[in-house]
């Protein structure tokens, strides 16, 4: 955003050349909808409205070799004609990592903070990658086992469960499964995570 009228519009549209001018390469937009809000054009005299609509029309009609890629917290807040067809390839949900991604996430986060592999893993189910980080910081800055770290963690999908279900709720049928092939399905995600297992210690010669 600028200040002086139409500085917004032509930021936005310097940028885009400089990403045309680069090309091949990948744009990323991470949480896309804050930086989408207002688009309703209130309050700001349509400055976000416009800086959309530039978006959009780039997204629908750019030649360039640019791979877009755009992650939302919230795809309520985004407006409707974003996900039109030529817009983007695709629209993946991310869930709750499973157990082997979990078990990766742990493998990594205890090498790098260096901390004992063999060690007992507190009870994981609902934690994303962010918290299993966490729990090896606290861990490492308190030298603590991970059981004791963990009493410190609670995890986004029990602060804000009702938002989870909601979005898994709106997910379902409607987006490709990052964790495996073909459509996300809430109940299909649900029964699997029943079947998991994630209590236990880290093989690192598993495969």
């Amino acid at each position: 955003m600028g200040s002086l009228v139409g500085e917004s519009e032509r930021n936005l549209r310097q940028a885009l050349r400089i990403v045309d001018a680069m090309a091949p390469c990948i744009l990323f937009a991470d949480e896309i909808e804050k930086g989408l809000a207002g688009v309703n054009g209130s309050g700001d005299s349509g400055v976000s409205a416009r800086l959309f609509g530039h978006l959009l029309t780039w997204l629908n009609d750019h030649t360039s070799d640019v791979f877009f890629i755009g992650t939302c917290n919230d795809i309520s807040k985004l407006p409707p004609e974003f996900a039109r067809a030529e817009r983007f390839d695709a629209v993946v949900f991310i869930d709750l990592p499973n157990t082997a991604q979990r078990r990766q996430i742990w493998e990594l986060y205890l090498r790098q903070y260096g901390l004992e592999a063999e060690q007992r893993l507190p009870a994981d189910e609902q934690w994303t990658g962010a918290e299993i980080k966490a729990c090896c910081r606290l861990a490492a800055l308190l030298d603590v086992p991970l059981m004791a770290a963990a009493q410190n963690i609670v995890p986004v999908a029990v602060t804000a469960g009702e938002a989870v279900e909601k979005l898994r709720t709106w997910a379902s049928g409607r987006c490709l499964s990052a964790a495996q092939a073909g459509i996300y399905h809430r109940d299909e995600a649900a029964a699997g995570k029943r079947r998991q297992v994630s209590r236990g210690k880290i093989d690192p010669t598993r495969n």
